[in-house]
């Protein structure tokens, strides 16, 4: 994978209400890459993919396998994200890697 996550702490699955507000957690799916900053519980901004070229407020559903959402507010590999934004539902493919980025390190990396 990209040198960029040998500086980072990689995860198979996280619960965003365990991380603390401002941490950048970095997602691959098949398709697309995404770059999340936490907020409040599952509210993110969202950044990635086709759909957002710019940081986006939106609220992280939760990880989803095919129409059932199985673990609200948390990023599952092998699962996809499902993300609320301005009333319309997104579901991104299937996550392949997930990278988290503690808040005071994104001065360091960035």
């Amino acid at each position: 994978m990209a040198p960029l996550l040998e500086h980072l702490d990689r995860a198979e699955e996280l619960e965003l209400s365990r991380l603390e507000p401002s941490t950048t957690v970095l997602v691959w799916t098949w398709n697309s890459h995404y770059r999340l900053v936490l907020e409040d519980g599952p509210d993110v901004l969202l950044e990635g993919g086709s759909l957002f070229p710019e940081a986006t407020p939106a609220h992280l559903r939760g990880a989803r396998l095919g129409a059932n959402i199985l673990k609200g507010s948390s990023i599952r590999v092998g699962f996809a994200m499902e993300f609320r934004v301005r009333d319309r539902r997104f579901v991104t493919s299937p996550v392949v890697a997930i990278a988290i980025q503690p808040p005071n390190d994104a001065a360091d990396h960035g």
